[in-house]
């Protein structure tokens, strides 16, 4: 697949590839947009089925970073960084220095951390060799984001039952989690603490297992999950589970939680919205991880506190753009996006503007 001609493509500022025969690394590194500042994303490791698979993911994902970063109010934009591979049997430590050493490369432009398939040990085997990761252990670093993105996804689905379902709390509604990893259990504490009934499903026996043990959760199988009658779905895996297949078959009023690109095409957010369907911008309720690394970057380094209160926020904007969107009729998605591509425009504009010259005192004085 060519990138220019994919239909992720989004006009990316800068796609590279990456080999490296002795470690096996072989990366592809995706800049959307630097408007706002240096890019940041994660780092996904997974056995893409193809190279093409590789690409449109790291395209979809870039871009959904430079959003995610606009709509956190974040000084950056948005890269992403994925290796095709299998993280259970191709991780090596000489495999994460050279992706370090790829990364090195770019010069500061991009900043990655850890995703799908990767931890914060692989983050410090990269930050042997540049200081561009996030997330990593050594140094300052603030350690693995999951705790904080689901802190997140948690108050954007307190946000979307006050809207969708005039609900302050959360006691006896049934929340669908498709998928337990790092994310998705975090997450499932949370709502258990809360009230929530849980309904989970995951590819890993043993996940569910506990979860049924530890937070009395009824488990379903990943076939049926989606189409299990609660109020709100929470996909947790991997992207696209919203599709022509599955939309139909939902059976839920809200859809909201950590997944990236839980909409296969942007239309199918217009076909949430036409079923009733609540939507949750993935990328505005999933915030929590970004804001946690970028605090990295910020005057006086990482703090844990001050992450937790700026994820505070990401309820209030959901809560503006469900407002924005049933005042005008429109798909929450829509709305998000152009919310994200104003923000992105406005930088764009300050920086075209020509620098005010001084005018000199005396000169001043004559006129």
């Amino acid at each position: 697949m060519d990138v220019f001609s994919s239909p992720a493509f989004d006009q990316h500022e800068q796609v590279n590839f990456f080999y490296h025969r002795d470690s096996g690394l072989k990366a592809i590194i995706a800049l959307h947009d630097t408007t706002l500042g240096p890019a940041l994303g994660g780092c996904r490791m997974w056995p893409y089925a193809s190279e093409a698979d590789a690409i449109t993911d790291v395209l979809r994902l870039s871009k959904g970073m430079t959003f995610k970063a606009a709509m956190a109010d974040l000084p950056y934009g948005g890269g992403k960084t994925v290796i095709i591979g299998d993280p259970r049997t191709d991780k090596s430590a000489a495999l994460f220095r050279a992706l370090g050493r790829a990364i090195d490369t770019l010069g500061g432009r991009y900043y990655t951390g850890e995703d799908v398939g990767t931890g914060p040990t692989d983050m410090d085997w990269a930050h042997e060799e540049t200081p561009y990761v996030l997330g990593s252990t050594r140094g300052g670093g603030s350690g693995d984001p999951s705790p904080v993105t689901a802190r997140g996804v948690w108050l954007g689905i307190r946000a979307a039952v006050a809207h969708k379902l005039q609900r302050s709390d959360l006691a006896g509604v049934r929340v669908a989690i498709q998928g337990l990893g790092h994310v998705g259990y975090n997450l499932a504490r949370l709502l258990a603490q809360d009230g929530a009934r849980l309904i989970v499903a995951d590819i890993d026996q043993a996940r569910v297992e506990r979860a049924a043990d530890e937070l009395a959760a009824k488990v379903v199988d990943v076939d049926a999950v989606l189409s299990t009658a609660c109020e709100v779905l929470a996909p947790c895996a991997l992207g696209g589970v919203l599709n022509d297949d599955t939309i139909p078959q939902l059976g839920c009023q809200i859809v909201a939680g950590a997944a990236n690109n839980q909409l296969l095409e942007d239309r199918h957010g217009a076909a949430l919205h036409a079923r009733g369907i609540l939507y949750a911008p993935d990328y505005v309720i999933n915030a929590g991880g970004l804001i946690n690394i970028a605090l990295e970057l910020q005057p006086g380094g990482y703090d844990r506190g001050r992450a937790l209160a700026q994820v505070a926020a990401i309820g209030t904007t959901l809560a503006e753009v469900f407002e924005r969107a049933a005042g005008a009729g429109l798909p929450t998605h829509e709305v998000a996006d152009r919310i994200a591509r104003e923000r992105i425009a406005a930088g764009r504009q300050r920086q075209s503007r020509p620098a005010l010259q001084a005018v000199p005192r005396r000169a001043a004085a004559a006129s």
